[in-house]
């Protein structure tokens, strides 16, 4: 695509279209940044511990002690049993005899049983989440982790179907459709019945979340001069997308109720619709699909807003040269073929991997920490590229 950015050059750099692409393809990461994150604040688990029913006719001292103790990894200290109480009948009808735990009766020999009523949860940090709501904890805490699980598939779903659907359809529609689809599923991810259900609408998210964040990236390196294309794509998504998992904590601070909290994250994704009469199609794709016309009356946009007279004729010299550039069908295996290529591709594969394992599970305290390092990092990651 040499040809074409000699026919574009006209343009400059960095003219009031480039400033307004550049900023308006980042706004639309800024969803990306939380979309995939929230599931550390949602999916949170809490202290907890077995319930003895209210109803249980229990002296104070029998109530107090009918959790075993048991030690805990981290602190080191004696904590009560997160999925065990003693036999509620053997403690009934030890405190209706009027013993005294610990005194009269050594509770290393009272058995002891699962938790049959259900569990009681601290709530001093979350009102509450998904591990509260359906109890996913003890023999169930299996589920969480494959929530997590659930939202990759997705991702790695959306990463084969959405590269298709762009090439077939145009960047910017798919774009917009995408962010329809991560806003409009975790909407209804806030009146998820259970937890498959929860975990059905996360794998279309997750679809969504990275079809929207390679729509905005493709978009913005197709449209943007080679100068501007290298910021945006090292620095600018990158900022963009920590601006979004920096305000996720702030806004999971006040709304500690898992629903509120993706009710909250999910409008701002409302706002991004006026953006499609300011975000325009890749030229570069209307070119492959020999779509001239469309193509230069988008420059030719792009020169008036830059205050630029445009030359008389853009494309149409370079129309044969796309059509027999793009004639042949590319696809994942051509970042195989060559050994150059195949060496990026695997590296890129195993950093992206490494990376998704490590950033994707910060918990809550550390979470912002995480954000704050990412600025700084991408702005390293330009200087290092320029």
């Amino acid at each position: 695509m040499t040809d074409y950015e000699v026919a574009t050059a006209f343009l400059g750099e960095w003219g009031h279209f480039q400033q307004q692409v550049f900023f308006l393809l980042c706004l639309t990461v800024i969803p990306n940044g939380f979309s995939g994150m929230f599931i550390v604040f949602v999916g949170d688990t809490p202290s907890h511990r077995c319930v003895i029913p209210a109803n249980v006719n229990l002296t104070a001292a029998w109530r107090n002690h009918s959790i075993p103790l048991e030690l805990d990894s981290n602190s080191g200290a004696l904590v009560p049993s997160k999925c065990s109480r003693y036999r509620l009948g053997d403690v009934l009808s030890l405190s209706d005899r009027g013993f005294l735990p610990g005194v009269d009766v050594n509770m290393s020999n009272v058995p002891t049983e699962s938790c049959l009523d259900g569990w009681e949860y601290d709530q001093s940090v979350y009102i509450s989440t998904i591990i509260t709501e359906w109890d996913l904890v003890c023999d169930d805490r299996w589920k969480n982790p494959l929530t997590f699980s659930i939202f990759f598939c997705g991702v790695l779903t959306g990463s084969f179907v959405s590269g298709q659907l762009s090439d077939r359809y145009g960047r910017k529609i798919v774009l917009f459709v995408t962010m329809a689809v991560q806003t409009v599923f975790t909407f209804i991810m806030v009146f998820a019945p259970s937890w498959p259900v929860f975990c059905a609408l996360f794998f279309i998210v997750g679809m969504g979340h990275i079809s929207n964040y390679v729509a905005a990236f493709v978009l913005g390196t197709e449209i943007l001069s080679p100068k501007v294309r290298t910021i945006y794509s090292t620095a600018g998504v990158s900022i963009f997308f920590a601006a979004g998992y920096m305000f996720l904590p702030l806004l999971a601070y006040f709304l500690r109720d898992w629903r509120m909290l993706l009710l909250g994250l999910t409008l701002p994704g409302f706002l991004y619709v006026p953006l499609w009469w300011f975000i325009p199609e890749s030229p570069r794709w209307l070119l492959s699909r020999g779509r001239v016309e469309e193509a230069e009356a988008i420059v030719r946009d792009a020169a008036k807003k830059n205050k630029i007279k445009p030359p008389p004729v853009i494309f149409s010299p370079l129309q044969k040269e796309l059509q027999c550039e793009t004639s042949k069908a590319l696809n994942i295996c051509d970042l195989l073929r060559s050994p150059n290529i195949r060496w990026i591709s695997l590296t890129l594969w195993l950093v992206w991997k490494l990376f998704r394992f490590t950033a994707l599970h910060p918990d809550g305290k550390h979470y912002s920490c995480v954000g704050v390092a990412e600025p700084p990092a991408a702005r390293e990651l330009w200087n290092a590229s320029a």
